[in-house]
């Protein structure tokens, strides 16, 4: 896909002044991930087998993002949302200032979280299938690790949806819609 700060293409654009950033299988993603990860909380210490199976889905979704975000579309690619630990941090603070510079795909703080979320929940996928295998049936530290990344990803999911609603609210435009239709203001 082009480098739409310099030029647009038919494929990229709109004629509303949008930008086509969220590739069709980033979206899939997103809401099945979503999904399944609800599903598996919900669904933890109740219902065994959709547990279980809500896990193989998510670790599926898992593999696949770490594919794609090495050959999907530019702002699918783990290159073009990576960033130094200080640039997140600097971000951070200009945006809790309200000040933060607006980016077309992830800003630094979207791409950490990005990362977070992606090692938080393989880590889940990990520990849940380890719990399935002899070998660590009933071992209460793996356990432990399980629910504690289930925990952790519960917070990051609290800081993700924050995020989202400030830069919704500091660059006046709706993300989580262009999470659905995958384009976004020029």
């Amino acid at each position: 896909m082009s480098d739409v700060s310099t030029h647009s293409s038919r494929h990229d654009t709109n004629t509303c002044g949008k930008v086509r950033v969220w590739d069709p299988l980033v979206r899939i993603f997103h809401w099945s991930l979503v999904g399944g990860f609800a599903v598996s909380y919900i669904t933890a210490e109740e219902w065994d087998a959709v547990h279980e199976f809500a896990g193989y889905v998510v670790a599926g979704l898992i593999g696949f993002r770490l594919i794609w975000g090495l050959i999907g579309s530019r702002h699918a690619r783990f290159s073009d949302f990576t960033y130094r630990p200080s640039a997140v941090v600097s971000f951070i603070k200009d945006s809790l200032a309200m000040k933060g510079q607006r980016y077309v795909g992830h800003n630094p703080a979207g791409g950490a979280m990005v990362i977070a979320l992606l090692l938080a929940i393989s880590g889940i996928a990990a520990t849940g299938y380890m719990m399935t295998l002899d070998m660590f049936w009933g071992v209460e530290w793996v356990e432990d690790i399980h629910e504690l990344l289930v925990n952790g990803t519960l917070v990051l999911i609290v800081l993700h949806v924050g995020g989202v609603i400030l830069a919704s609210i500091e660059h006046k435009e709706n993300l989580v819609r262009s999470m659905f239709t995958g384009l976004k203001r020029r």
